[in-house]
């Protein structure tokens, strides 16, 4: 076969089953629907964006509406000239609008003067080194005269992006011309994030998806100021990233996938697309090579590192633990390096991702002596350890990470690696799993955590949720999504939206902020904004949404196709 199927294109995803509208047809109904979902969702305060800023200070007398002949300004740096590009990217194709950027090279940094000689405002965004904002902060400064955004960096920028796309009337997602009073609340906004790593996992080895589905996966990410893309790019089921001294890997080990089908898998030339398009938009990509076990793939293409030294069958189906490479063998090791190190070579970000989780054949000190001996391989690599929380028995490593994903508050061997040095991310499996059910008949997902909805997801606490882990010693928050169930982009979506805003808003939002009211009324505002995109998501029944839907989601058309459940 192919070493990778077809690429779908963003616009037109896999159907979500015969006879059901695919995203493609959501979009459509999306446009023609747009003029009476939109009127209701303009924000009519500052303060209505996710996740919440840190800080809001309205001015009603300040409102500013952009006009036609609005220019954007920018400092004469490379990286905001690239921010100031994708502001103007984003709001010409609803606006009509020119929309030209210049930098302070050819012209004063001045909002007055942004539009030319009439002076009737336009967008300014500023570096400014003194600032007081963090390397990810900004603030939005709306006046009668324009918008001024300041940040000490790029990223601040980026980020004070998304929050000026939030304020502007949902048709600003429109993909053509609409005719709207383009107005933004005046006032300020300081803001800043709470956590420094705030990410998602996409599952890509049961379920294989194109680079065009994995690049809108990261533009959700973007718009809610996640930072981190995990990648779960090996498992039983299929292996889904090119290894030059390991060929078969991908040509034998990334020909399944659950129930049966194709698979395929990213060569490095989509792998570095990938990661190049998540940098442009400030987000680092973590690759997972799950170790030791979860490698069935990896043993059909080379027995060699089976335990048997035989190769097992072909797995498409979804139970877990059976699989491990043979902890005795040091030619398990000799592929763990090469592996591990051509995926470093390709990941510019610090992150390896080891994964470590259900195991179950592999234990005591043997499991903990492989661990650290691939901890020191990835340390030996320039890159720092991420692993489940599984891997906490294992000796300590400066700078490790542990993932944890317990569903009760309880775990005194993870506290105990916090307390040996471990910093944790928090992905709670009865909070953060996006691969849950809503409700009992939601069409797809899974149970065993529990049911997630919109309200589950929102209301706990990084800080104090793991008993004897201080909140110092949390870097932050991820919500996977693993993909047993899971076929297409609009099933992506479906389980991602609403509830990844939830979790991106733990991440970024101070606790003082955290209201369950004012969010769900501030989630609310985002459907319209889907639905002009043409985004599929999960009506969920306990967010205000601003209008009856017209528009079909999964959760309103459940699937008959149960085959990869």
């Amino acid at each position: 076969m192919s070493t990778t199927p077809s690429p779908s294109t963003t616009a037109v995803p896999a159907p979500l089953s015969a006879g059901e509208p695919d995203a493609a047809t959501l979009a459509r109904a999306a446009e023609q629907t747009a003029v009476t979902v939109l009127t209701a969702a303009t924000p009519h305060r500052l303060a209505d964006v996710v996740p919440a800023p840190q800080q809001v200070q309205p001015d009603p007398t300040a409102d500013w509406v952009l006009p036609a002949g609005a220019v954007i300004v920018v400092s004469a740096d490379p990286a905001a000239l690239a921010v100031a590009e994708q502001l103007a990217e984003l709001l010409r194709p609803a606006t009509g609008y020119p929309l030209p950027v210049t930098d302070t090279a050819a012209h004063p940094l001045r909002v007055a003067d942004a539009t030319g000689p009439g002076r009737v405002g336009g967008i300014a965004l500023v570096l400014d080194e003194a600032a007081d904002l963090g390397a990810e902060g900004y603030r939005l400064d709306v006046a009668t005269d324009g918008v001024r955004l300041t940040a000490v960096t790029a990223t601040g920028l980026f980020h004070g992006v998304q929050t000026l796309r939030q304020l502007l009337p949902a048709a600003i997602e429109s993909p053509t011309p609409v005719a709207e009073h383009w107005a933004l609340p005046g006032g300020t906004i300081t803001d800043a994030p709470r956590f420094p790593y705030r990410g998602a996992m996409l599952d890509v080895a049961r379920h294989f998806f194109a680079v065009e589905d994995v690049l809108r996966v990261i533009d959700h990410l973007a718009r809610y100021k996640l930072n981190h893309l995990h990648l779960h790019l090996t498992d039983d089921q299929g292996w889904r990233i090119a290894v030059d001294s390991w060929p078969r890997l991908t040509t034998v080990g990334g020909a399944t996938e659950v129930g049966g089908g194709p698979g395929g898998h990213y060569t490095k030339a989509d792998y570095a697309r990938i990661v190049s398009y998540a940098a442009a938009r400030h987000i680092t990509v973590v690759p997972e090579i799950d170790l030791p076990g979860h490698t069935n793939a990896a043993l059909v293409a080379y027995p060699v590192l089976a335990p048997d030294k035989i190769a097992p069958p072909p797995y498409t189906g979804t139970e877990v633990g059976f699989s491990y490479v043979d902890p005795a063998d040091e030619r398990t090791y000799d592929f763990i390096a090469d592996v591990l190190g051509e995926v470093a070579a390709l990941t510019p970000g610090p992150w390896l991702h080891i994964g470590g989780d259900e195991a179950f054949k592999v234990t005591g000190e043997v499991y903990t002596g492989f661990v650290e001996r691939v901890q020191r391989i990835v340390a030996d690599l320039g890159k720092t350890v991420v692993g489940w929380h599984q891997l906490a028995p294992a000796a300590h490593l400066d700078g490790r990470v542990l993932q944890w994903w317990g569903t009760t508050s309880a775990d005194p061997t993870t506290a105990e690696a916090v307390r040996q040095g471990a910093r944790l991310i928090l992905s709670p499996g009865n909070h953060a799993y996006l691969d849950m059910k809503y409700a009992p008949d939601t069409p797809i997902g899974h149970d065993w955590a529990g049911l997630i909805d919109v309200r589950k997801a929102y209301d706990w606490d990084p800080g104090t949720h793991v008993a004897g882990v201080p909140a110092e010693a949390v870097l932050g928050v991820e919500a996977p999504l693993w993909t047993e169930s899971v076929t297409s982009l609009a099933d992506i979506e479906f389980l991602l939206l609403p509830r990844l805003p939830a979790i991106a808003e733990l991440g970024w939002s101070s606790r003082a902020t955290h209201d369950w009211a004012d969010f769900r009324d501030r989630l609310a505002g985002q459907g319209p904004r889907w639905a002009t995109a043409g985004v599929t998501f999960h009506r969920a029944p306990e967010i205000p949404w601003p209008t009856t839907p017209t528009i079909p989601t999964q959760r309103d058309t459940p699937r008959t196709d149960t085959a990869a459940h």
